[in-house]
């Protein structure tokens, strides 16, 4: 058996590495297409470092386009590669531009595509992330669900039972790999001894729209005033670019804004943190995982799961519901289950690859 991983983003590095160290340990034959969509050292290279992943094989450095022009360039230049590679097997993970390209390129070819993360729905057709993760639903051979709630969702858009396995969420695995690295890791140890809250946001809803990223600075100020906690702030560049280009300017007294930070960072911060408030997916189900409380700046969530166990209070960028679900989500107990399994996703995608070979 022989698997292309498409992948070309910081989230898709980081929810696909179990899997494939999962394939070094299997001797499973594989190769990585990087897209280059997330191109920056601090959101790309890092992460290679951090989680012991070799360089993928190849690079298509498509930068910085129009998403219809970035799939394009994705999908035909993958397509050249497959054609000669050859895989039995295409993964992609996730709702981005690159998971959707690389699908694409994959069906064309006539290749078998598993999609890990399968079946998620925003229900929301303005964000390019819900185009992305249906198309690719109903493009790929192996729907690979995180819980039963994708599953049922897939079943009521008539895709095969066949299709479909539920099997966890490889940012379980991911969490589980590196949690004791952070612990172990000096420069981190500083975390466990501040008192902060953690804010990030990159969705194009709310740092393009000036009104919006402005709601956003305004909001955290007034609850780092009540709380009296500072706000760190890793900046996503897109979101550096918006404020810089709307002149919003952060107070040093409120703010502790950093460059984009490397994983286990981020994992250090999040674990310690009293409170998160953030706009990402793969954010939502960390704060589950690591049982600290999450407040999502959107008006709905593909992450149902974390809100059903009491994790995550959705709030969109209404002041008075940012301002009550705070103080309630921060006089929960914290003693919520993980419903995205139990650290061993990897193994049961390789194992269902396996199976559908013969």
């Amino acid at each position: 058996m022989k698997i292309a991983f498409i992948l070309g983003t910081r989230p898709e590095i980081i929810k696909l590495s179990p899997v494939i160290r999962e394939c070094i340990k299997k001797r499973i034959d594989y190769f990585i297409i990087h897209s280059n969509q997330h191109y920056s050292p601090e959101m790309d290279k890092i992460f290679f470092d951090e989680l012991s992943l070799s360089p993928a094989k190849y690079n298509l450095n498509v930068g910085s386009k129009d998403r219809i022009e970035m799939i394009n360039q994705i999908k035909i230049s993958a397509e050249d590669i497959l054609q000669n590679e050859k895989p039995d097997w295409v993964l992609v993970q996730g709702d981005t531009n690159t998971v959707l390209a690389g699908a694409k390129a994959a069906h064309e070819l006539s290749i078998k595509i598993g999609h890990i993360e399968a079946g998620l729905r925003s229900y929301d057709n303005t964000m390019p992330e819900e185009i992305n993760r249906v198309e690719t639903d109903y493009l790929s051979d192996l729907l690979l669900a995180p819980t039963d709630t994708q599953k049922n969702i897939l079943l009521n858009e008539n895709i095969s039972l066949k299709k479909i396995h539920v099997v966890g969420n490889t940012i379980v695995d991911a969490v589980f790999q590196s949690i004791n690295l952070i612990d172990q890791t000096p420069k981190l140890q500083h975390y466990q001894s501040e008192k902060y809250f953690l804010l990030t946001t990159h969705r194009p809803s709310n740092v393009d729209n000036q009104e919006n990223l402005q709601k956003i600075i305004d909001i955290m100020t007034i609850i780092s005033q009540k709380y009296n906690f500072k706000i760190y702030f890793p900046v996503h560049p897109r979101t550096q670019k918006q404020l810089d280009l709307f002149g919003i300017k952060l107070d040093t007294n409120i703010f502790k804004p950093f460059p984009p930070v490397g994983y286990l960072e981020m994992l250090a911060m999040e674990k310690n943190a009293q409170l998160i408030f953030t706009d990402s997916g793969g954010i939502q189900e960390e704060a589950c995982i690591l049982h600290v409380p999450c407040i999502t700046l959107r008006d709905n969530t593909e992450r149902p799961e974390t809100v059903d166990v009491g994790a995550n209070i959705v709030t969109g960028l209404d002041y008075s519901k940012i301002l009550s679900s705070t103080s309630m989500i921060l006089n929960k107990k914290h003693t919520w289950s993980n419903p995205f399994g139990d650290g061993f996703t990897s193994k049961n995608i390789l194992n269902i690859l396996s199976s559908n070979e013969k």
